[in-house]
């Protein structure tokens, strides 16, 4: 494990894990409450900078899950469907000396978290997930599924990485699909890297490709019933939850099946904790909820 660097307000981690670099940021003090936060598909540890320094008195780390941000990315024989990345995480908690956490999630990082929770109760002190809960289930069939994990994992990892002129031009792509400028501009640094050719995108392009299976509906119940830490749910109001009915239910499932639940709403898009406004308004509620929970 490297030194601690400071970058912009957050210390610069990395960890060997099974030969792989796992990189990281860091706030707060380390005697602080342990907060594991894990971000979202495509996204990186800098997604919690706005979040994490608000968090008074919590020890947040936040990581560059594999093969995304500064990560290392994974063997040409390995996957990434989203329980992959679970024995990663446990290393990394493992060499923070942490038995147990609070996991903040958000989109991906929380359905990864969701199933930790369940999995591994005894690592876990409570959950925060924001804009999602689990993953949503699937009705497609096994072998439908495992036949397009075939056939598009070797097709992506042909692909060269996306690439951009400018890195202008990559802010403007995502805010043309929905991002505030102020979010494209914060996860630009990280998730770009330059080159001779311009700039290109750190992350692996085997993370565009199917997973191997999905949950169904039965899975996905056992994984919320099986969840014993306390769970905060916090939605953006103009999330994936107004556009997507299957996060929707999601959501009366956790009320449902979660023998610890509470659903908050705060104003803001599916990346509402890069926002300060909201951001500040999250981590009031974090801060009321761990008052009452931990």
């Amino acid at each position: 494990m490297q030194d601690m660097v400071e970058t912009n307000g957050a210390r610069e981690r990395h960890w060997d894990v099974d030969g792989l670099r796992i990189a990281g940021l860091e706030w707060g003090p380390e005697e602080g409450l342990p907060v594991l936060a894990l971000h979202g598909w495509m996204d990186h540890a800098a997604s919690f900078a706005e979040l994490a320094p608000r968090l008074n008195g919590c020890h947040v780390v936040a990581l560059d899950l594999s093969g995304q941000g500064l990560s290392g990315h994974r063997a040409a024989h390995a996957s990434y469907n989203i329980w992959d990345d679970l024995p990663q995480i446990l290393r990394v908690l493992d060499a923070l000396g942490w038995k147990e956490c609070v996991l903040l999630g958000h989109s991906r990082g929380a359905n990864i978290s969701a199933l930790l929770a369940a999995a591994m109760p005894e690592r876990v002190r409570g959950f925060i997930a924001l804009d999602s809960l689990a993953p949503e289930p699937v009705a497609q069939d096994f072998v439908t599924t495992l036949r397009a994990y075939l056939t598009e994992v070797p097709t992506q990892a042909a692909r060269p990485p996306r690439r951009f002129p400018t890195r202008e031009a990559y802010i403007a792509r995502r805010a043309g699909q929905g991002n505030a400028r102020a979010v494209a501009e914060a996860l630009a640094e990280r998730a770009l890297e330059d080159g001779p050719e311009g700039w290109h995108l750190r992350g692996d392009r085997r993370l565009f490709a199917s997973s191997a299976a999905k949950l169904d509906r039965d899975d996905v119940e056992a994984v919320l019933r099986a969840i014993r830490a306390p769970v905060l749910n916090i939605w953006a109001a103009d999330g994936i939850r107004a556009r997507r009915e299957g996060t929707a239910e999601l959501a009366r499932w956790g009320a449902e099946l979660i023998a610890d639940y509470e659903s908050v709403e705060i104003a803001g898009d599916h990346h509402f904790h890069l926002d300060p406004d909201a951001a500040e308004q999250i981590a009031k509620a974090m801060t009321e909820w761990r008052a009452r929970k931990l």
